[in-house]
């Protein structure tokens, strides 16, 4: 596997991880990493939120916050399939949102996603990659899965932290 050299940056990765206490602390820890393993210009994180049926991300490389229902687009491909999805040719895609590449200005020309899943199998957010020089790969798509895996744990645990704490502050 073309990865198997980056177990050492992975076990950094993950203790530096740990030490973060917030979304806001460790998704650009999480965006730079996957973004130098796999060669992409961009990464956002799509936080899942059930309730009101979409997904947000404050975290789109040099972007505003982005709102996309979780019915369209790639991310609600992605859900929809529960796995990952790309698109080397983003433009041809039939789920591809062009409507974003408008309003933020950018140019997107391969995609790929993934399902990030909570422990108990629900996803919780998907991981998106924009822009690789060449297009994206099998072995991508494998690390794709095994570092969505890897992250799960963190972003459940912050996303409950967040709901406990609105929870109480609602309370007071």
């Amino acid at each position: 596997m073309k990865y198997e050299n980056n177990y050492h940056a992975l076990a950094n990765f993950g203790r530096e991880l740990l030490e973060k206490k917030t979304l806001a602390d460790g998704l650009p820890l999480i965006s730079i990493y996957a973004k130098n393993v796999i060669g992409a210009e961009r990464c956002s994180i799509f936080i899942y939120d059930a309730k009101k049926q979409d997904f947000w991300t404050t975290l789109a490389d040099g972007v505003e916050k982005i709102i996309v229902p979780s019915d369209k687009g790639l991310v609600g491909h992605t859900l929809k399939i529960k796995k990952p999805v790309v698109a080397n040719d983003a433009y041809s895609h039939p789920e591809f949102l062009s409507e974003v590449d408008k309003e933020t200005g950018y140019k997107t020309r391969n995609v790929i996603t993934s399902p990030i899943f909570s422990s108990k199998r629900e996803i919780i957010g998907i991981l998106q990659l924009l822009n690789k020089r060449e297009d994206f790969s099998n072995d991508d798509v494998k690390f794709m899965i095994f570092f969505s895996h890897y992250v799960s744990g963190f972003l459940e645990l912050t996303n409950i932290y967040l709901q406990e704490d609105s929870k109480l502050k609602r309370a007071l």
